[in-house]
């Protein structure tokens, strides 16, 4: 994108528009299903552009990744904050995000776990399982909030959850609801762990 003369460049912004631009076309095609000229012509930017910013495609995919990541568990963390201090209405607004995120037109999965997947090696599968301890986190802030016996046994059985209804409502679409399907099931874990 070039500069007109006299302009101030300002290298986070550039790098931030370079991001933003990019994640969609990723999202959509896969992290091979676009090339760097591609990207480069979609973004506005030359190769060198790119390469003096991410160093190559693999830096900018995970850049775009950890973005990604980033977005999606404050959306998440938000969504969970916005329901009140009660436990099961914090699950419920979590499982109702999702939701709503599922029966969006550009949904696609999960970019992080489709990243994994599609290389299932470093830096991808590294960046899954770090994006799956945020959520784990959240989940577990949920879990310890209840005041059940063991919070982490139980957010890790909601990570399961969360993780599965997004996989399904991606990839098998003759189960409708998954987000609602898993989520009366984490309102029964929690019922059920509230009162053991």
């Amino acid at each position: 994108m070039p500069v007109p003369k006299g302009t101030t460049q300002d290298p986070e912004r550039t790098r931030s528009t370079i991001i933003d631009t990019a994640t969609p076309i990723l999202y959509e095609r896969g992290l091979d299903g676009v090339g760097v000229a591609e990207l480069c012509r979609a973004v506005g930017v030359s190769k060198e552009t790119l390469y003096r910013h991410f160093g190559s495609k693999e830096g900018l995919i995970e850049a775009v990744l950890e973005a990604r990541s980033e977005r999606v568990t404050r959306w998440l963390a938000a969504a969970v904050e916005a329901a009140g201090a009660d436990p099961a209405e914090q699950l419920g607004a979590l499982f109702d995000a999702l939701a709503e995120w599922h029966g969006e037109p550009a949904f696609r999965g999960c970019a992080l776990l489709n990243a994994a997947a599609q290389h299932h090696d470093a830096p991808e599968l590294d960046m899954a399982g770090r994006h799956l301890e945020r959520r784990l986190g959240l989940l577990t802030s949920i879990a310890a909030g209840a005041g059940v016996a063991e919070p982490g046994e139980l957010a890790r059985q909601w990570l399961v959850l969360v993780t599965g209804c997004t996989v399904v409502a991606d990839q098998h679409p003759g189960t409708p609801h998954a987000a609602r399907l898993a989520r009366q099931a984490a309102l029964a874990l929690l019922a059920a762990a509230r009162a053991a």
